[in-house]
């Protein structure tokens, strides 16, 4: 791009896309409690279609209509007699676990090869306890279950991933007796326990802290069938909010700012930004680190602490990441748990970019791009979670070429 031209840049109010966090968790506390439920202020992604998919397992009836889902009936204690493709959602994989643990017949769970290839360990750690059935097979991509699960005291470590805890707390409490759920710290996400708690008290179950680590579970609780609507996505919120600090006059409604989300956080962290390089903690907000490494290479620069996991997600993304980001200029140095990114002048790449997979580094450099011009391939990602993504940024003000081919690029492109 010449230093003549001008940046396009956005403009406009967009609403945040429905949290799809909180729906994942909606809709199944829907599904266990037979219904009749309404779920409304749903965004048909590939992600949300997997839980569905789940709860059809389960034989709940899940109507979709337009931005909502309507649900009823099923059985948590049944075992799907076909296999179950979870796509590439690690939440559905491992919310519905241990529900399909419920049941004593043996369940198969199937998805994309890179999903059944994330962490699991808790839940084979606590079937070898058990003698349950839990057998992977990378070759299938494939992973075969046998229940029963029991009531009593579980050990899951926290610094894996909250949703092992949230998947737990899910079917738990089912069970005639009463459990515990001890955490191994540190605890990562904390903040999206809460949101699992928060859901499930909507829906008439309960559990308890009894200290900072410790959850008690009773047993013989049902899920009481409620409406509900899904609120506002903080995490792509800050995607919408990280086009401002590209100069950009983007207006962001539709968040609840009492929310649980964890990552409504990227608020204080961007403010950080604007005045210099900041060190961050993306512990308990790892779904942010995309896009504060992307801002921080157009700003001031950024170290990032706490990325370890970042490795375990749909991508490794923080290599993924440092890999596009230095074809627009950026120095990017990815260690074991810290990110270091600098900051200063970026330029369009010469070679498309790679969304390497993942929707979130999809929409990361996305928002980057509206800045330098460039292609992305893979730009499809971005349905996984926000299959209206690119039709917002077009609504902002930002001119993008499609290519429907097998590489499904989206061109962002300077003002004339």
């Amino acid at each position: 791009m010449k230093k003549t031209e001008k940046i396009l840049l956005a403009c406009g109010a967009a609403a945040a896309p429905p949290s799809k966090s909180e729906a994942h968790r909606l809709l199944l506390c829907a599904g266990l409690s037979g219904g009749p439920c309404t779920i409304k202020n749903l965004e048909r992604s590939q992600d949300l279609s997997a839980t569905l998919d789940c709860l059809r397992a389960l034989g709940v009836t899940a109507e979709t209509r337009e931005n909502a889902a309507i649900l009823s009936g099923g059985d948590p204690f049944s075992s799907p007699r076909e296999p179950v493709f979870c796509r590439e959602s690690g939440s559905t994989l491992r919310f519905f676990l241990p529900i399909f643990l419920l049941g004593r017949k043996s369940v198969t769970l199937r998805g994309a090869p890179r999903l059944m290839e994330r962490p699991l360990e808790p839940y084979a750690a606590l079937c070898r306890e058990r003698g349950l059935l839990f057998r992977r097979e990378p070759a299938e991509s494939a992973l075969y279950l046998r229940g029963p699960l029991v009531p009593g005291a579980y050990s899951v470590p926290g610094n894996i991933s909250s949703q092992f805890i949230s998947g737990l707390l899910f079917a738990l409490p089912l069970l005639e007796a009463g459990s515990v759920v001890e955490l191994t710290p540190p605890v990562v996400s904390r903040p999206y326990v809460e949101l699992t708690r928060a859901v499930q008290r909507r829906f008439g179950v309960l559990s308890a802290w009894t200290d900072g680590n410790t959850l008690r579970i009773p047993g013989g609780q049902r899920y009481v069938p409620a409406d509900a609507e899904t609120e506002g996505d903080w995490s792509a919120a800050a995607v919408l909010e990280g086009l401002n600090l590209l100069g950009g006059q983007v207006q962001v409604t539709g968040l609840n700012t009492e929310s649980y989300q964890g990552d409504k956080i990227y608020k204080e962290h961007f403010e950080f930004l604007r005045r210099g390089c900041p060190t961050l903690d993306v512990t308990h907000c790892p779904d942010l680190a995309p896009v504060l490494m992307a801002l921080g290479a157009a700003q001031n620069g950024v170290t990032l602490t706490g990325t370890g996991r970042l490795r375990l997600k749909e991508s490794d993304r923080g290599e993924a990441m440092a890999r596009e980001l230095r074809k627009l200029g950026a120095r990017v140095t990815v260690e074991q748990d810290r990110i270091a990114v600098s900051g200063g002048p970026l330029h369009a790449p010469e070679a498309p970019l790679s969304g390497h997979n993942d929707h979130r580094v999809v929409m990361a450099l996305a928002m980057l791009l509206t800045r330098t011009g460039g292609v992305l391939e893979g730009a499809q990602a971005a349905d996984k979670s926000w299959p209206s993504f690119f039709r917002v940024l077009e609504g902002l003000g930002i001119r993008l070429h499609r290519r429907n081919d097998a590489s499904e690029r989206a061109g962002l492109c300077p003002d004339d």
